[in-house]
């Protein structure tokens, strides 16, 4: 049954709203940052999340190299009506999420991922294509999860970048603070969260889609599902606190953020073990979560250090043993899925491209070539649209 309809006037007073966060940033930056959300206040965001023309640009993200999958072909049958019908579901107040569908990964460790179904995942995609670029301003620089632009890459990039800064190409002895956040997804608090996501969204529609999402698959108050669009999005929104603490309050130069793995350069140790304290003591005290007591370290930059999937060395890189064997089983299921036309190879393509250029980045030329070897073995005769378009530029 529909709950009752919230009123059309939901914002909140955006002036008092801001004038309640000056804290939180300085100088110019933060006035175009406060002009930004003052705007935002002033546009209907329901609206305009649940417009038929959002519905669909949100279809075709979610179905992103997922064409050949059975519930997309399905869904696709009556792609309008779909579409119309979590038009309605969304302004009537009745839309639901179906339970999540779990299974468990070996990455190495074992990890618990939760599929939504595709309508859902449509509607992830609707909502963060409208609150998304609000929260985009907000973010500092050197957050690199999930983010248009940034990715791992370009987080290795700025690792190497800081670490020729603060040794002064080698000449100083350097220490790495290398952290991250324990249990991270399973312990984030549903309402901590949302009051962070209030501060800037106002519309009270937009805050009830974002309970009915983070409910499901339970009541539980607490912890989102690996898997989801939404969770990798919110996981950034509520780790950005971290960030503002780090940047401002510790003034940490040398900060580098992906989802909850974090690293932060100094010359002096001790400076770093006062930051690992205080940061430990921020997360406590206003996010309810806490740092890993094993994975969080201060190390020399000198000393075996892992980044993102790399062994990291002040003059190379080399992956990880268990990013190699992801590789090897990912290629097998990838053979497995395009032998059951699950898959095209433009998506295959697609996937081995993004994986060379991240392998690149450290000494790998033997184990590319055995892997495209392999690749060519298994794919005898294919070819991407990405290549035949290249070649007709040529």
């Amino acid at each position: 049954m529909c709950v009752n309809r919230l009123n059309n006037r939901s914002r909140l007073n955006a002036r008092n709203n801001l004038g309640n966060d000056n804290s939180r940033s300085v100088g110019i930056a933060h006035h175009e940052t406060e002009n930004f959300i003052l705007m935002s206040s002033l546009r209907d965001l329901w609206q305009e999340l649940c417009s038929y023309d959002n519905l669909f640009l949100a279809y075709t993200k979610a179905r992103k190299h997922k064409t050949r999958k059975d519930y997309i072909i399905e869904f696709e049958k009556n792609l309008k009506d779909n579409l119309l019908l979590l038009r309605s579901e969304l302004s009537l107040h009745c839309y639901d999420p179906k339970p999540l569908v779990n299974f468990t990964i070996h990455d190495p460790k074992m990890r618990k991922i939760s599929k939504s179904d595709f309508r859902d995942r449509v509607i992830h995609h609707a909502l963060c294509n409208i609150i998304e670029p609000i929260f985009e301003k907000t973010f500092i620089y050197d957050s690199y999860a999930n983010r248009i632009n940034k990715g791992a890459l370009k987080a290795i990039d700025r690792f190497d970048r800081f670490k020729r800064k603060v040794t002064r190409n080698n000449t100083l002895r350097c220490y790495v603070l290398k952290a991250d956040i324990r249990k991270y997804f399973d312990n984030i608090e549903h309402e901590i969260l949302l009051s962070i996501i209030k501060k800037r969204i106002f519309d009270k529609r937009v805050i009830w889609l974002i309970r009915k999402i983070l409910a499901n698959p339970s009541s539980s108050d607490k912890g989102m599902p690996l898997g989801n669009l939404t969770s990798q999005f919110f996981a950034n929104v509520y780790l950005n606190e971290l960030d503002y603490f780090v940047k401002h309050k510790l003034k940490a130069r040398y900060y580098i953020r992906y989802v909850d793995d974090f690293v932060i350069f100094n010359t002096d140790a001790e400076i770093l073990e006062d930051y690992k304290r205080q940061i430990n003591l921020f997360l406590r005290e206003k996010l309810d979560i806490e740092l890993h007591p094993e994975k969080s370290k201060v190390l020399r930059l000198s000393e075996r250090l892992t980044f993102l999937g790399f062994r990291i060395f002040y003059h190379h890189k080399l992956l990880k043993k268990s990013n190699m064997v992801r590789m090897k089983g990912r290629i097998e299921a990838l053979k497995q899925e395009y032998a059951e036309k699950k898959m095209d190879y433009d998506s295959i393509y697609d996937f081995l491209e993004g994986w060379i250029a991240y392998a690149k980045n450290a000494d790998t030329y033997n184990l590319r070539k055995r892997i495209m070897a392999e690749v060519s073995e298994a794919f005898c005769g294919e070819i991407s649209t990405k290549e035949i378009n290249r070649f007709l530029k040529e």
